[in-house]
């Protein structure tokens, strides 16, 4: 049986050919423009897609599924701004029926048409990414150059790298072969075998508040493309960016001849735990999760029948030996601690530096100048609002600010978190970073994770004893990202080791453009799979080899 492909295939086939490349190569290769520019994207794109957010907003979302009864409105824009969008709620049995008579055709569609289709999704998602764009701002907080960076074109990347991988797992073996075997004088032994690529079963995303999109697309992606139909379970305070997504990809499908219902919208209501009844269901055979550990850990002991992938939360560590450049190191982190609030799954917490200060290319400095110097970045950075809250945005819930409450009293406290209102959005919720002076005996305290702007400057006995405290606190409870800064060869090196001990990727001496807490696509792996913050790598061929299995018959010719 010779696939023949579907004519978007044809159409998008050197884009997957260049990912292909990338994947490989892990050179710098980006199919999506990260710039929000008129002269990249048209005069009118930006205005056309603010447009279109707004329309959905206090009404019904347009989204025709199966199932769908009532409606659900739980959003809270951490902008202040009054969402009011419902969407379609349905059962989860209606859910699972539906997808799961989707699946037989778009399984036997094949790889090569199966990425056409995929292919085109992302595509149509590209040509609405000022919509999308607007939808994650104001559903998870980010300043709006990030929501379009982040959870638009990077987004988008992450997917067509899922997808390159997709492909190439997908296409290993070849789909036929003939088998002759020598029988002594008789004639040989032949046959023809076909082997089908088979997805397994409904695939489930339960998606995040802070990165709906960055953090749902590859698994989405990486599923569909594999040929398992796809349910999408948004976090309540973040469906938007998951329903417009949802919305363009079912155009797609059916105008690709495919059932829309490759791909659902689950919202649910409030206290419902629909994620919970979804991934624990016999039919649902892939589980894609990023969020607390807590549930993290939930879903990979009870989803016993799914292959299950979690990005949870670790505690990531800054090991400062020596730099040749302070202000840079500095300037550095201070950016990368003030980013989005510090609201990441890859902001540093743990800055480790020895009490008896560090050698730079300003002389020695104490532990408390090292301490001051990455506060006075932070300030500096945020001192002024309306500049400020292009990088802080606002804070994505009320967790974080009961954090930042506690977090004060931990501690001495270097720069303490303000209170800033936003130029544009007056009911905005907006803290600045706040960095804290700790023991190295307080393990109690930085061994775990403080999600949000919160950091702790911590002094150890020398930089073994930090790479001890490294060693101890990521192998407990994981990280997904690890910097560190010296000027000696051997400190590099022994660092590098740690890092490959506890299963973490490791960045050094950053002190321009590169922040520990980006990654690219293509050349990046995010999360390594082998530290308990995450139990797969975005991307690697492990996070969609088990998508599917092979399924051969052999016939005598």
């Amino acid at each position: 049986m010779t696939e023949t492909p579907h004519p978007l295939y044809a159409k998008h086939a050197d884009t997957l050919a260049r990912a292909l490349t990338a994947i490989a190569e892990r050179g710098y290769w980006s199919a999506y423009p990260e710039s929000p520019s008129p002269r990249i994207y048209g005069e009118t794109a930006a205005a056309e897609g603010e447009a279109a957010f707004r329309s959905y907003l206090g009404g019904d979302f347009p989204l025709d599924q199966p199932g769908a009864g009532d409606r659900v409105a739980t959003e809270a824009s951490p902008f202040g701004v009054d969402l009011g969008v419902s969407y379609p709620h349905a059962a989860a049995d209606e859910l699972i029926a539906a997808t799961a008579a989707a699946l037989p055709a778009w399984r036997d569609a094949g790889p090569q048409t199966r990425l056409g289709v995929c292919l085109e999704i992302l595509a149509r998602l590209h040509a609405n990414i000022f919509e999308l764009a607007n939808a994650v701002q104001f559903t998870s907080g980010q300043a709006f150059v990030m929501a379009f960076q982040a959870g638009g074109a990077h987004a988008l990347d992450r997917a067509l790298e899922a997808l390159a991988y997709a492909y190439a797992e997908m296409t290993r073996h070849p789909g036929t072969a003939d088998w002759e075997k020598p029988a002594g004088k008789g004639d040989p032994l032949r046959m023809t075998k076909t082997f089908h690529v088979v997805p397994r079963g409904v695939a489930l995303v339960i998606g995040c508040n802070t990165f709906p999109t960055w953090n749902s697309y590859p698994g989405l992606f990486a599923s569909l493309a594999t040929g398992n139909p796809v349910i999408v379970k948004p976090h309540p305070r973040a469906v938007l960016p998951l329903a417009v997504t949802v919305k363009y990809a079912r155009e797609v499908l059916a105008e690709a001849g495919f059932d829309p219902n490759l791909l659902v919208l689950a919202p649910e209501a409030a206290g419902e735990g629909l994620a919970s009844t979804l991934a624990t269901r016999p039919e649902v055979k892939i589980v894609d999760f990023t969020g607390s550990t807590e549930y993290g850990d939930w879903l990979e002991a009870n989803a016993r029948q799914a292959a299950v992938y979690t990005e949870k939360a670790g505690v990531n560590t800054v090991i400062v030996d020596s730099t040749g450049d302070f202000a840079g190191l500095c300037r550095n982190l201070g950016f990368s601690l003030t980013l989005y609030s510090g609201q990441m799954c890859t902001t540093p917490q743990n800055i480790l530096v020895p009490a008896e200060g560090i050698s730079t290319d300003q002389g020695h400095k104490s532990f408390d100048e090292v301490a001051a110097g990455i506060a006075g970045a932070v300030g500096k950075i945020t001192a002024d609002p309306a500049r400020g809250v292009e990088l802080t945005g606002a804070i994505v819930n009320d967790g974080v600010l009961t954090r930042l409450d506690e977090a004060a009293g931990v501690g001495d406290v270097v720069l303490p978190s303000r209170e800033v209102t936003h130029p544009a959005h007056p009911g905005a919720v907006v803290r600045t970073p706040t960095i804290i002076k700790l023991g190295a005996d307080r393990a109690e305290t930085y061994g775990r994770e403080w999600f949000g702007p919160i950091s702790f400057v911590i002094a150890t006995d020398s930089t073994a004893h930090s790479l001890q405290i490294f060693r101890d606190t990521v192998g407990e409870r994981g990280a997904l990202t690890a910097a560190v800064y010296s000027t000696e060869e051997k400190v590099l090196d022994a660092a590098e080791a740690a890092a490959v001990d506890v299963g973490v990727h490791l960045s050094c001496n950053l002190t321009g453009g590169v922040f520990v807490n980006q990654s690219a696509a293509f050349s990046d792996f995010h999360a390594s799979g082998a530290n308990p913050a995450a139990n797969a790598a975005l991307t690697d061929g492990a996070y969609v080899a088990n998508r599917f299995r092979i399924v051969q018959s052999r016939r005598h010719h």
